[in-house]
């Protein structure tokens, strides 16, 4: 009885299969081929409920099978999403692959462009079905990027794995199709350690944000007359303030104070004392510009390059605000999740390489802006204290500006506002 059910059910696809999917056999070396990946798809469905059917004959199993046999998902186009006015190109990294699942508003793609990656999510849960960009090609605002088959959840929808199957079940026929875009990723990141001895070299393409990287700090080289000033900050007494109050501050604001709230309301205080280190030269108009408000953009290392997201209208803000700022920001740097609206702007740049373990160094001015703050780490060395030697906390600070625009009185007196401010903030409730 079995074998006469299984019969039966093997004309019933057959019929099924021509009629459906308007199979056309091809000759190739006097084996099947067929080209059509609408007909490979049923093909596959067919042959995996057949052989789930002869292994257990179990009507429950062939029940379940045809719950997948259905072709009436549908399939959408996803296209690449509008860039900010500043960005009109974009390179794609794709995190998935032709077949994979995908559940809603996971991420399918990357695009990286000059100053961020935009992240392409799926609209529906389903099935990758068919890649149309190749990974690293370059895409614009509305470019179809890959086809979804929505509510799918079976992983022999894709036309690449139907055929990877079919070969290896069927040796004895060829099985072609459309050629599937790959989305294996080329190796990007910085090769590891040699082996001893070694004298191999490798070349690894720069992607799209570390190239305009370079290029803006060429540009920075090329157009301003860069110069710098150090001066060095006592940390005893902002080290005693965090100390003191970093428990209760944690607890109300479930945030953790840092230091870098300390430097960057100082230099909104600075900046408000010396406008010209707020400014900007027009080089098309050749005028000044000059602001009466404070965007601080704060340089965050990210394992695809440097990133300055903005922190707006600083000026108005306290240690609180600035901290709660930094983190939000922090936050989605490492989520990978900034925005180019969150880097346009700025009026002045505050680079930590403390953090890392800098000792000295001089920052490159970030542009169109004419100066930059660079921090460094905190380092225990005598000093001279009223006549005495004491070790202190120091910090050295570097300002580089735009000596176009900024004077060395202007620059010099900047740098002592901030140092001052830092060593003591209750200059900035003195207004001094």
């Amino acid at each position: 009885v079995e074998d006469v059910a299984t019969a039966a059910f093997v004309d019933f696809l057959v019929s099924a299969s021509a009629f459906s999917s308007g199979l056309e056999g091809l000759s190739v070396c006097s084996r099947p081929a067929y080209r059509n990946s609408q007909h490979l798809l049923f093909t596959v469905r067919t042959t995996v409920i057949l052989n789930n059917w002869t292994q257990h004959k179990c009507w429950l199993c062939l029940t379940s099978c045809l719950c997948c046999f259905s072709t009436g998902d549908e399939v959408v186009t996803v296209k690449t999403p509008a860039f900010a006015e500043s960005v009109s190109e974009g390179d794609v990294r794709w995190e998935k692959a032709v077949g994979d699942s995908v559940t809603e508003d996971e991420v399918v793609c990357e695009i990286e462009t000059d100053k961020t990656s935009v992240q392409v999510p799926a609209p529906a849960a389903g099935v990758i079905e068919e890649l149309l960009v190749p990974d690293g090609g370059k895409v614009e605002g509305g470019t179809p990027l890959f086809k979804l088959r929505k509510g799918a959840n079976f992983p022999l929808y894709s036309p690449y794995y139907s055929i990877h199957l079919l070969n290896r079940m069927f040796p004895e026929c060829l099985f072609l199709s459309q050629p599937v875009v790959s989305a294996v990723k080329p190796t990007h990141a910085a090769p590891g350690p040699s082996a001893a001895g070694s004298r191999g070299e490798s070349r690894v393409k720069m992607n799209r944000m570390r190239l305009r990287i370079a290029q803006r700090l060429k540009e920075a080289q090329n157009t301003c007359a860069m110069l710098t000033t150090f001066n060095e900050v006592d940390m005893s007494n902002i080290q005693e303030m965090r100390k003191f109050h970093k428990d209760a501050f944690l607890k109300k604001h479930n945030i953790k104070l840092g230091f870098m709230s300390a430097f960057v309301k100082a230099a909104a205080h600075a900046l408000t004392d010396q406008p010209a280190v707020n400014a900007v030269i027009d080089d098309t108009t050749k005028e000044i510009i000059y602001r009466d408000y404070v965007d601080i953009s704060v340089a965050v290392a990210t394992p695809k390059g440097l990133v300055v997201p903005v922190i707006r209208n600083v000026e108005t803000m306290n240690f609180t605000d600035i901290e709660k700022a930094i983190n939000a920001l922090g936050e989605k740097a490492r989520k990978n999740e900034l925005a180019v609206e969150d880097m346009d702007g700025g009026t002045f740049t505050i680079s930590n390489g403390g953090v890392f373990g800098s000792l000295f160094g001089t920052p490159i001015i970030n542009p169109p802006q004419s100066a930059i703050l660079g921090m460094h780490g905190i380092f225990d060395r005598p000093m001279a204290i009223n006549g005495k030697v004491e070790i202190r906390p120091m910090m050295y600070v570097a300002l580089t500006y735009d000596h176009r625009l900024v004077d060395g009185r202007e620059a010099v007196t900047f740098l002592r506002k901030i140092k001052s401010v830092v060593e003591d903030p209750r200059v900035l409730m003195l207004d001094l």
